[in-house]
């Protein structure tokens, strides 16, 4: 259980890493697009990828920490 925990940890990481280079990508690319192509949408709406991600990364960290308990019960 303590090898699925750290699972869970490192694929959490990974996530957030994920999670801000999508972030970035779509934020330059509405700030583009915004000024040069006609965009009506902010680049601001870009943050709108946290949510998804966010809740991921939260759901990760517990599965976690409940493989982590669960095995330390043992």
């Amino acid at each position: 259980m303590k090898k699925i925990s750290y699972l869970f940890v490192v694929f959490a990481v990974i996530m957030s890493d994920v999670m801000c280079a999508v972030v970035a990508y779509n934020y330059c690319a509405l700030q583009w697009g915004g000024q040069y192509a006609g965009y009506s949408a902010p680049a601001s709406a870009a943050f709108l990828y946290i949510i998804p991600y966010g809740l991921g990364i939260v759901f990760c960290i517990i599965l976690a920490l409940f493989f982590y308990k669960r095995q330390k019960a043992k």
